[in-house]
């Protein structure tokens, strides 16, 4: 085998999907904006369903196309967002630190999201966004999202989507985390692919 030096999955663009999860009235779609067009987008429209993103970036040498689904938070859209699920690499939960009812939510969104995910997978690769930080009526301490999300072993992150705080960080550590994943599961199924044997392939059958 030839030596693996940094650019070699520089012809490999690898396609990750991630998807942005929480209450209605979050921030999910602003959250989104900020990080793919730094803008403030304060369009107070109800996403229906789900809407999609890119953003292209490099984690570690490799190049990735991130597909990132923005969905609807209202309860009516829980069970038609929820089929978004299928495919996903990394998993993004939002709530507003002004609004203790979505915090309180995002045990119902996770345990949601994880029944969905086959094959369930506890580590799943997922940040928690606690939005709005940049006002003054906070209703969720930091130190009690951050004690929800070290009890499920999840980074957390303090972001304003109006003033760009922590946005790109949070998307770019769920990334590595989405991409670490992925290679270890190309990595597996290549390592299957190898021990098979001609004895391991079914016996044709002549009729």
């Amino acid at each position: 085998l030839a030596p693996q030096g940094p650019s070699m999955d520089a012809s490999k663009k690898v396609d990750l999907k991630i998807i942005i999860i929480g209450a209605l009235g979050v921030g999910k779609t602003s959250l989104l904006h900020q990080y793919v067009h730094k803008t403030f987008y304060e369009d107070y429209r109800t996403t229906l369903g789900a809407s999609i993103l890119t953003k292209v970036l490099a984690v570690d040498n490799s190049p990735l196309k991130l597909q990132i689904w923005d969905t609807g938070g209202q309860e009516r859209f829980r069970s038609m967002v929820s089929t978004f699920y299928k495919g996903s690499d990394g998993c993004m939960l939002a709530f507003d630190v002004t609004d203790r009812e979505s915090f309180e939510a995002l045990d119902n969104w996770r345990d949601d999201f994880l029944e969905k995910v086959i094959p369930r997978e506890q580590d799943f690769p997922m940040v928690v966004l606690g939005n709005k930080i940049d006002l003054s009526d906070r209703q969720v301490p930091e130190e009690t999202a951050s004690a929800w999300c070290k009890e499920k072993d999840i980074p957390y992150f303090e972001v304003s989507a109006k003033n760009n705080i922590n946005v790109a960080e949070a998307f770019e550590t769920l990334a590595k985390q989405a991409l670490s994943r992925y290679k270890g599961i190309l990595e597996s199924y290549l390592t299957d692919s190898i021990k098979l044997t001609p004895y391991d392939k079914p016996k044709k059958s002549c009729c």
